[in-house]
């Protein structure tokens, strides 16, 4: 009995002083984890074109890792960094906005709206109504909303200063895995291996898939949508366009799409007379619209085939619980676990 008990109170004492030292590392990291999530999702997102560029520059892995941390720089960083900041620089005159909806008034219907087929008459009328009501009960309601979200999004963020280290920080972390990818992987399979041997490196495996189906799929193809959008907006002469192609970014990354901010732009030309700009403009929202339905499936299917809907649970769920990092970390979180579950269903139905 003496021995069995000495021995309980060590397994206990060893695993409750093995836990100390991890919550105790972890909070010591703490102020470095997003940058880690972050440069972590970067890393395995790219990792196949780093492998790529160091076979283009004679198999030199010090010149590849200089190469894709100015690629993150220019491509990624920069550009989510100034897309967060022109939000924030602009958040009072954002808040702003319902105020001159209250003071703008809606122009009657052209002549041409009674012509639409089909539609026309009712266009026309509900045109004619929403003169007669104007803009400032939209304005009233608009306000609050927009005072608030603005002001959490400031919150969110942070100042400009703290935003450049966290980037810089994801660069500098990104490199150095770069730089030792390899040794990096094997160790996270060797503890694979550890927890539930082959099965455990399996799940390693599919986990880098689900993190590079939702980087690709999700951040490239927001990417793409504002920055085709913020082109037609320039092109229709829309005014604050950085600020637009600022808000179409994080709308697209929240998997809410660049229409709502395309569509009210293009109402807004109609209302201004200029019919042309205006259906220039639709058939471009139209296009940039559409785009998701065709590059984010092929992009994420890249990775793994993950289900839309778990991706927009996660985007909207990881923003709500985490914060900002939290867009990126709570897809990846239900599409990794969503692709160990499945793998899971599907070996064993295979074995059936």
């Amino acid at each position: 009995m003496n021995p069995t008990q000495h021995d309980l109170t060590r397994t206990t004492l060893a695993v409750l002083f093995i836990g100390i030292l991890i919550a105790a590392s972890f909070w010591i990291v703490r102020p470095f984890l997003s940058a880690l999530i972050w440069a972590t999702m970067v890393v395995v997102a790219t990792w196949p074109v780093m492998i790529k560029v160091q076979a283009r520059l004679g198999g030199k892995r010090s010149l590849a890792v200089v190469v894709m941390s100015l690629s993150l720089l220019l491509v990624l960083l920069i550009p989510m960094s100034a897309a967060i900041v022109t939000l924030v620089d602009n958040s009072d005159r954002i808040v702003g906005w319902s105020k001159w909806l209250a003071e703008t008034e809606v122009p009657p219907p052209p002549a041409w709206v009674a012509g639409v087929p089909l539609i026309g008459d009712k266009l026309q009328q509900f045109w004619q109504q929403f003169v007669a009501q104007g803009l400032q009960d939209f304005a009233v309601k608009l306000a609050p909303y927009a005072k608030d979200i603005t002001h959490w999004f400031v919150a969110e963020v942070g100042s400009f200063g703290m935003l450049f280290f966290q980037f810089l920080l994801t660069v500098v972390i990104a490199a150095i895995l770069y730089a030792g990818g390899e040794s990096t992987a094997a160790w996270i399979k060797q503890f694979g291996m550890r927890l539930a041997g082959d099965k455990g490196v399996n799940a390693v495996v599919l986990a880098g898939q689900a993190i590079r189906g939702v980087a690709l799929g999700v951040v490239v193809t927001a990417v793409v949508q504002s920055v085709l959008g913020g082109i037609g907006l320039a092109i229709a002469g829309l005014p604050m366009v950085a600020v637009l192609t600022a808000l179409m970014f994080m709308l697209c990354i929240a998997q809410l799409g660049p229409v709502l901010v395309l569509a009210p732009a293009v109402a807004w030309l109609y209302w201004s007379g200029d019919t042309g700009w205006g259906t220039f403009l639709l058939v471009w929202t139209l296009v940039v619209g559409s785009l998701d339905n065709v590059l984010r499936p092929y992009l994420i299917k890249k990775g793994a085939d993950l289900p839309l809907l778990l991706i927009f649970a996660g985007v909207i769920g990881g923003l709500v619980s985490f914060g900002l990092v939290g867009i990126f970390v709570g897809p990846v979180v239900l599409a990794v676990t969503y692709t160990l579950i499945d793998a899971w269903v599907r070996r064993d139905e295979a074995v059936a």
